[in-house]
């Protein structure tokens, strides 16, 4: 018996040695940018040729309640389709409120689409009944991208963060927000994410030869949607789940019923754009390229002006030279991130205390925010005419390892209401030092400390993940 435990532990370290090199090996050499590639960047597509407006109008959403309530009215709008994608779902009260209303729209017809990232999916959604429900309507399909598979790890890490959804290809709305109340509507009160997201509808007002924002996503997630990688589930219930996701499919159906979903006038809500363009990653499953970083250096590179939001910084050698090059032909370069105190992403935060010296030595004037909660947007304000939101992080994971989508609007009222977002963001941060790391002083804004239980992993951890942090 001693021997067959004594076997069972050394296959068992043998396995965990074959899982955690089979997960990081594959990502160790991050792929610079290809001279193939490099050659059909063109930032001349993202600025419109003609004079005039266009067809399409954009807000963006900053608000969480304005969030949720945007994506009920959207989908309160639907005749034939409805495409969602997203990071993460978890069950909850915002979510109740969307397959609601996604339910009451496959009931009228209209086709719904669900995709969303394999190993979020497997571990907030697995056995659900209330998926079941949903997943066994004949109008609704669900897929994965990518679910786990724990004896091929170099699969593993191979990740989408996309979040965006689409009505009829006539309405987008595209950026950071994962799909449950962390994010979505006011009924997570103990802590909620700051994020931002842009939504883009076609006004029909005019002919349009072009590809408008919509258009270009849902060409995106087709592509996304027919990958090898991405499998349907929640079609076929299991017999002991079947009463189960009867009664929650009711449920919903009669939630729906007690539901009040905003009216909107979109038109009053939005400002006109010129042009709006889609960015995007690979979409396979490993090292990538990194797509998004190299069309926004080449657009940054031009600017007079830039003001950065992302959540959080981890830089390769090549980001830092890029940033570098970046803050040497702009005038002004300036990035609102986290604070450490105030970031909810442990890793991160923790990689950001152990290289922070690296980011201030680009150039870029830094300012971490001292909020109450955590920033989660992602968006780049380019002089006074383009804005670009969506999922991107500057991290190196959003780099060369998850599937990535931004949108490069042309508008300068756009761009405008984007700047104030995050002039806000950055009244409540502090700048740092770029020569000491130190924090400037600034009598209006409280430095926000780092105690406890959160200060001794990240300290921690700061060491630790130098190892892995192409991953970060």
């Amino acid at each position: 018996m001693k021997k067959l435990l004594k076997l069972i532990g050394i296959l068992l370290c043998i396995y965990l040695v074959f899982l955690i090199i089979g997960m990081i090996a594959p990502f160790i050499k991050m792929k610079p940018i290809s001279e193939a590639y490099a050659n059909t960047i063109d930032t001349d597509i993202f600025y419109a040729q003609e004079e005039g407006i266009g067809i399409e109008r954009a807000a963006v959403i900053e608000d969480n309640k304005e969030a949720l309530d945007i994506r009920l009215a959207m989908i309160n709008e639907a005749k034939e389709q409805i495409v969602l994608s997203t990071f993460d779902i978890h069950l909850g009260k915002s979510t109740d409120d969307i397959f609601a209303a996604l339910i009451h729209a496959a009931d009228s017809g209209v086709q719904v689409k669900i995709l969303v990232d394999g190993m979020y999916g497997f571990l907030n959604m697995r056995n659900e009944p209330f998926f079941y429900g949903a997943g066994g309507h004949e109008n609704i399909e669900i897929k994965f991208y990518n679910i786990p598979n724990p004896f091929t790890p170099w699969n593993i890490n191979g990740r989408m963060h996309d979040k965006y959804l689409i009505i009829d290809k006539k309405m987008l709305l595209m950026g950071g927000r994962n799909t449950f109340d962390y994010f979505l509507g006011d009924y997570h009160s103990d802590s909620i994410g700051l994020d931002r997201e842009v939504f883009v509808y076609q006004t029909g007002e005019q002919p349009f030869t072009g590809e408008t924002a919509a258009s270009q996503v849902f060409d995106y997630f087709n592509a996304m949607w027919e990958n090898p990688v991405c499998k349907t589930v929640y079609d076929k219930i299991p017999l002991r789940k079947q009463k189960e996701a009867e009664n929650e499919r009711k449920r919903l159906e009669e939630h729906f019923r007690h539901m009040t979903i905003k009216a909107y006038d979109f038109e009053q809500r939005t400002v006109p754009v010129k042009q709006a363009v889609l960015i995007s990653n690979p979409t396979h499953i490993y090292g990538k390229e990194p797509y998004v970083f190299a069309q926004l250096q080449a657009l940054m590179e031009q600017a007079e002006n830039v003001l950065i939001h992302t959540p959080y910084a981890v830089c390769s050698e090549e980001m830092y030279e890029g940033l570098t090059q970046i803050a040497g032909k702009a005038e002004q370069v300036e990035m609102v991130i986290n604070s450490v105190a105030s970031g909810d992403n442990i890793c991160a935060s923790a990689d950001y205390i152990r290289n922070k010296q690296h980011i201030l030595a680009t150039g870029m004037d830094v300012y971490e925010y001292m909020g109450q909660y955590s920033t989660h947007g992602k968006s780049i304000v380019i002089d006074d005419d383009l804005s670009v939101i969506g999922s991107y992080n500057l991290d190196n994971r959003s780099t060369y390892v998850d599937t990535e989508i931004m949108l490069v609007i042309h508008s300068e009222e756009l761009n405008h209401e984007l700047k104030g977002y995050i002039e806000t963001l950055k009244e409540n941060s502090l700048q740092v030092d770029n020569e000491t790391g130190e924090y400037i002083l600034n009598p209006q804004v409280e430095e926000k400390q780092l105690t406890g239980w959160k200060k001794i992993v990240i300290e921690g951890l700061s060491w630790m993940i130098q190892g892995f942090r192409y991953l970060v």
